[in-house]
């Protein structure tokens, strides 16, 4: 058995295999990154990367763009980007010329409003409600996505708000032609049951087909009042809309709600791997210290020697980095408002990745319900751990400004089209965030994880993430007082609910590691654990030979199609920026898993 065991996965047996776990069938591009001299947007909708590189060309820094395909995005692909959701931004400075020199991160996390109850989606025998947390008016928290992006661009931009929304506000007006997957999502079932959304995005059942122009009407005039005061959408008499709207159709938010929202700025985590800079997401987030973790873990081999990208030994260690960071965020991790005691810098500790490193077998799994976590390190974890829940639908996009500007930022609805409710007459969805929370003490989420406490619903706490904006650069430079930042090497994120962390981390390891081009990483098939359901899952691209390798070594595998088709953010949408360190070019990644994004510069 051990024999079949090396043979399987054995690290030296490995470590010249060819073997690269791409399957055969696979129909995702190959084509060349994009590449541009100055400046650089990646994201999910061409006519939102195109609002972006606008700006740039008028002298926007990488905020400014970013600013615009945020507003773009909740125009063009109304599933996931938003005005009535919430999410991160991750800002990275070239130079003293933006945010003082330091890197920024922007909490704009929804929150729950002030009469949310920790049973609110129980019935009268403290059983969760079905879908009550993910439809309607009740399963939405406070929006913060105009907060945090009028946040960013007052305090970072350089061209001012009606500047960088004229490009949502004219394809809302003026419309923009549907391409067919986005004319598809318009059918979704989630929107049907409400009048407005049935009204906007399906034509009350003549669903818009594919090639037509969409025109918002409504929302045109709802970017146009936040471009001229945003405050009107959180105090003004927007406000006193939205809470209307709210209180005629049984929701929580009210006026004083929306009053009291802010965007919060948060420092951002910083890791270290193979030499490199790692800029990434602090909690309300699980995604960066779990990434930096598992980085840890992983600098101590040297992987291209075990074999190519995706190969079997390769996939064993980085898995076992995976479930040993997962385990940690189970048992730890929550709002930092509300949990202000996180053992951040214990799990980042390079000594406790070495400790770890020697609980991993060369040559077999770790059974999750085995694992213990190196002893002297950690404290001692509560009965019910916090666990992140993050929809599939979320979107992300990346920035960089011709100066050496980054941005890194995802944001959500959470489930496609959020609660389905469209405040009426402002005609933007509101989010179904709610759902993040734990409805249940005990109980499993969506994807099979045990919630706890930590992250029960209380009123205005915000829902603990797994989105993992993060930002790749070369060390400081200086001395003391006066380092300046290194050269960018990569901005790397991801939606994809629990698989977002796992894939950012495929990404980086992909380029950094094993010399993939920024395209070849975004396309690359996937893989993830999470520590638990203890279950090692390949996507639809992977090829079934390495599958069954790492089923034969030990491992309960789950490589799905269906369910890939029937989940189609399950795996992600990498929207992916490298920079040459030779030459300075940039290179764009747009991932082919969604025909209508775009990588585009100048």
């Amino acid at each position: 058995m051990k024999q079949l065991l090396s043979a399987a996965i054995g690290l030296s047996v490995l470590a010249t295999s060819s073997s690269n776990g791409y399957a055969q069938s696979s129909t995702l591009a190959t084509e060349p990154p994009v590449t541009a001299q100055h400046a650089m947007v990646v994201s999910i909708h061409h006519d939102a990367t195109d609002a972006g590189v606008e700006i740039l060309r008028e002298g926007g820094n990488a905020v400014d763009a970013a600013v615009a395909v945020g507003f773009a995005l909740a125009v063009v692909y109304p599933n996931a980007g938003n005005i009535g959701g919430g999410g991160f931004m991750l800002i990275r400075p070239a130079s003293y010329k933006l945010a003082n020199g330091k890197p920024r991160f922007l909490d704009y996390r929804e929150k729950a409003p002030a009469a949310a109850t920790a049973n609110m989606y129980l019935d009268a025998k403290g059983n969760i409600i079905p879908r009550k947390s993910t439809r309607g008016e009740e399963a939405s928290g406070v929006p913060g996505t105009v907060a945090g992006l009028t946040y960013a661009e007052r305090h970072y931009g350089r061209l001012g708000l009606a500047k960088v929304m004229a490009p949502a506000i004219r394809l809302a007006r003026e419309g923009f032609i549907l391409d067919a997957g986005v004319a598809e999502l318009l059918h979704s079932p989630q929107m049907t049951p409400y009048a407005a959304s049935r009204r906007i995005f399906q034509r009350d059942g003549n669903f818009y087909a594919p090639g037509e122009l969409f025109k918002q009407p409504e929302l045109a005039s709802t970017l146009e009042r936040i471009a001229a005061d945003p405050d009107d959408f959180y105090k003004g008499k927007m406000a006193q809309q939205i809470a209307a709207f709210e209180s005629a159709n049984h929701g929580l938010i009210t006026a004083a709600d929306l009053a009291a929202y802010e965007c919060k700025e948060r420092t951002p985590l910083i890791g270290h791997y193979h030499g490199l800079e790692v800029l990434t997401s602090p909690p309300p987030s699980s995604g960066g210290i779990v990434l930096i973790e598992l980085l840890n873990i992983l600098g101590g081999y040297d992987l291209p020697k075990l074999g190519p990208d995706r190969s079997p030994a390769q996939i064993h260690l980085i898995t076992e980095s995976f479930r040993r960071a997962y385990m940690d965020r189970a048992d730890y991790l929550g709002d930092p408002d509300f949990n202000p005691h996180m053992p951040l810098k214990q799990m980042a500790n390079p000594a406790y990745a070495a400790a770890w490193r020697t609980t991993i077998d060369a040559t077999k799994p770790s059974p999750s319900a085995t694992l213990a976590r190196p002893a002297g390190f950690m404290p001692t974890p509560p009965d019910l751990a916090p666990i992140a829940h993050e929809s599939n639908e979320t979107t992300h996009f990346s920035v960089v400004d011709a100066d050496g500007n980054a941005v890194s930022s995802t944001y959500t609805l959470n489930f496609y089209f959020g609660s389905g409710v469209t405040v009426d007459p402002l005609g933007f969805l509101l989010n179904d965030e709610m759902d993040d929370f734990t409805s249940k003490v005990g109980v499993p989420n969506g994807f099979g994880l045990i919630q706890g406490p930590a992250n029960a619903i209380a009123p205005g706490k915000r829902p603990l993430s797994s989105m993992t904006p993060t930002i790749v650069s070369e060390p400081a430079h200086g001395f003391l007082f006066f380092k300046h930042p290194g050269h960018l090497r990569l901005v790397l994120g991801t939606p994809g609910g629990s698989t977002i962390t796992t894939t950012v981390a495929n990404d980086l390891i992909s380029v950094v590691d094993n010399g993939l081009n920024i395209q070849q990483a975004a396309d690359a098939p996937r893989f993830h654990h999470q520590y638990l359901p203890d279950i090692l899952q390949f996507d639809k691209f992977f090829d079934p030979a390495t599958v069954a390798t790492m089923k034969a070594a030990g491992y309960t595998t789950q490589q799905q199609s269906e369910f890939d088709e029937k989940a189609p953010g399950v795996w992600g949408d990498s929207e992916l920026i490298a920079r040459d360190p030779k030459t300075g070019i940039l290179m764009g990644g747009h991932d082919h898993r969604k025909d209508f994004g775009k990588a585009a510069g100048y």
